[in-house]
């Protein structure tokens, strides 16, 4: 028989043991640098899928926290030491034509949002009795802690005005976060913050 009928025969032998159960490949120099082709896709993918989530978390975290707090010129709110706990004002921040809602809440913390519903732009308003913002167009509800979506079609939390106490029980609005974020940066302020 000639060399080409045994090369032949070899490569139906080899090709046949490919469909059956994988076979380690044994390095007879026994360095153990050869691995099968298999093994070192696996690997290769495994490594890039971990790079590739460690690299994606690592740049969301540093992009989205500076990038959803935006800075405003301070603005004193007026009115709002004479806040009662359970009660709300309506005022405006950054500008004369975004409407923000201040929360003194029944444990006597202080938060702010826009009143734009993060759904369809809607102005929300304080319920007193329910302790929320709701939107009044599709039904959405927020509560008044954080701004987050409880109910309705609202995907995401109102934007959050960022709020500082001052001395004499003064409260300042400060910044906004964008309502993706606002856990970052939305800490409650107390009534009495001595």
């Amino acid at each position: 028989m000639n060399s080409s009928g045994l090369n032949k025969r070899t490569l139906i032998q080899e090709s046949s043991l490919s469909h059956s159960s994988p076979q380690p490949v044994i390095d007879s120099s026994g360095d153990g640098s050869q691995i099968t082709r298999r093994v070192f896709c696996n690997e290769l993918l495994l490594t890039s899928t971990g790079v590739l989530l460690v690299a994606h978390s690592v740049a969301g975290e540093t992009l989205s926290q500076s990038d959803s707090l935006l800075a405003y010129p301070p603005m004193k709110i007026e009115g709002a030491e004479r806040l009662l706990a359970g009660s709300s004002l309506y005022f405006e921040y950054p500008t004369r034509n975004d409407p923000a809602v201040l929360v003194c809440r029944s444990d006597g913390e202080y938060s702010a949002f826009s009143r734009k519903c993060s759904h369809a732009g809607c102005s929300v308003e304080f319920d007193g009795a329910r302790r929320c913002l709701k939107c009044p167009c599709h039904l959405g509800t927020f509560d008044t802690r954080m701004g987050y979506a409880v109910y309705g079609p609202p995907q995401r939390p109102l934007d959050q005005i960022v709020l500082q106490m001052r001395s004499g029980g003064q409260v300042w609005a400060v910044g906004k976060t964008i309502g993706k974020n606002v856990a970052d940066y939305g800490r409650p302020l107390k009534l009495n913050s001595e």
